[in-house]
């Protein structure tokens, strides 16, 4: 049963949970201390209606619901200042994250040898440098099937510190005109994008066995046979490198880091490891700066100074636009005509649920019944609860989805990949990587498989 503590109850709790822990605080070389050793999960009662006020406190609000409670990451500081804000609060579990000894660093993502197809950490998970490498093997081991485009750089990359390249990959039967990179394209297309929050490892595993069951099962196939005939299949399989570089830093322990790098804005702050960072998920001009937004800029939803300011967000962006024709008109209450073609899909974790526009305001769009229907399909096949993302989880601005709707008139869904068991051993942001296989690859083939399938025609009723 859960336990909810009144304010004398809850810190002895707290203390006793804490005792023998110092206070330590983390260096910025990332070096673990005692205080980072100890994180909890904790359950905000009643919450939904005061979301905006979480998430503009600064803390790290998760991508998880149940009833009319959120779910907040955090320390023994952060029970306090939930309860100061007034939040009655339980506590949910603890997440164990132990000292490390970081691997080396990476210097560059263009040095050859560090392209290793094998790089890997936490159990099994790939580095940047492995799964740009896998794309880069993919396109060389199928060269009629596959081909890899830069479409960015990352922060890092921008500032000559570091950093990475943005990849794509498109996978088709490659005919004449395939995979440009212009939205006037005879085949439909499926895109593929994750891993935008850093630590949301699943996703771009995800990813990658999804690029692997395409190439791979061409010949033997006909589902797929026919979808790479028909169609183009795109993957960003990481659209936040250098995040995902502060992740993997924690070897065995990974680093929770979900924006990307910038430290640019902390003029007058400076954020601990891993909260440096915009949150890529909201720094997209669409409704920019409204729900579910922080300006405290160690905020794990830190918006930015400005719509669009990060590259990786501009460039995301750029290759929407080249991959979708704008479709919509300028109204909100404009509709995707029926007659449009392709379907982004971003994935995240993990709330065990299926979303589509508008995530800004609970608010149903001119498409609304269509998106629906093939929301609930998805749910089907996951078993996971769908609906706008005020209706199952709680409103969201500056968000990829509401974007690429609002701007491309594009069909969008973003799955939340998680255990519906909340205490089960596939929970969290670090599922141990069996969990790849047991879980969740048998969960999102069938569900990747149908939304390409619908690209086709994805508002025709």
């Amino acid at each position: 049963m859960m336990r909810r503590w009144g304010i004398g109850a809850f810190a002895l709790v707290i203390l006793a949970i804490s005792a023998g822990c110092s206070a330590t605080a983390e260096s910025e070389d990332g070096t673990a201390s005692d205080s980072q050793a100890r994180m909890y999960e904790y359950r905000v009662h009643n919450a939904v209606a005061r979301a905006d006020e979480l998430a503009s406190s600064g803390v790290d609000l998760l991508e998880r619901r149940q009833g009319n409670d959120l779910f907040v990451l955090g320390d023994d500081a952060t029970a306090e200042q939930l309860r100061a804000l007034g939040f009655d609060i339980s506590l949910h579990k603890e997440v164990v994250l132990p000292r490390w000894t970081p691997p080396q660093l990476r210097v560059s993502n263009e040095e050859t040898t560090l392209a290793d197809v094998n790089e890997t950490y936490y159990g099994g998970y790939h580095t940047v440098n492995a799964h740009y490498a896998h794309l880069d093997k993919v396109a060389t081991d199928h060269p009629d099937l596959a081909k890899v485009v830069t479409y960015g750089q990352s922060w890092k990359k921008t500032k000559g510190n570091g950093g990475y390249d943005l990849k794509a990959i498109c996978i088709t039967k490659q005919g004449s005109g395939d995979c440009a990179l212009s939205p006037n394209s005879t085949k439909p297309r499926f895109l593929l994008y994750t891993q935008i929050h850093a630590r949301e490892i699943t996703t771009g595993e995800v990813s990658w066995r999804w690029i692997d069951y395409l190439v791979d099962n061409y010949a033997s196939d006909s589902t797929v046979k026919q979808l790479l005939d028909t169609e183009e299949l795109w993957v960003v399989p990481i659209a936040n490198p250098d995040g995902l570089e502060i992740v993997q830093q924690g070897g065995n322990n990974p680093r929770l880091q979900r924006k990307n790098a910038d430290t640019a804005n902390e003029t007058s702050t400076t954020c601990s490891v891993p909260n440096h960072g915009v949150d890529l998920n909201r720094n997209f001009a669409s409704h920019w700066g409204g729900a579910s937004t922080t300006t405290n800029v160690c905020g794990e939803t830190y918006r930015g100074p400005r719509a669009d300011s990060e590259p990786e967000t501009q460039s995301s962006e750029s290759l929407w636009r080249k991959l979708f024709p704008a479709v919509r008109g300028p109204n909100q209450s404009d509709p995707s005509p029926q007659t449009a073609k392709g379907l982004l899909m971003t994935l995240h974790s993990d709330a065990n649920t299926v979303m589509f526009p508008w995530y800004y305001s609970n608010v149903a769009s001119a498409n609304d019944s269509t998106q629906r229907a093939i929301a609930r399909q998805l749910g089907s096949i996951t078993g996971y609860e769908y609906g706008r993302s005020g209706e199952v989880l709680y409103a969201a601005s500056g968000s990829t989805d509401d974007w690429a709707y609002e701007k491309l008139g594009v069909s969008v869904f973003t799955i939340e990949v998680g255990d519906p068991n909340t205490f089960g051993s596939c929970s969290g942001f670090l599922p141990p990587y069996s969990c790849q296989t047991s879980l969740f690859w048998p969960k999102m083939r069938p569900a990747l498989i149908y939304a390409a399938q619908k690209a086709v025609a994805p508002f025709k009723p």
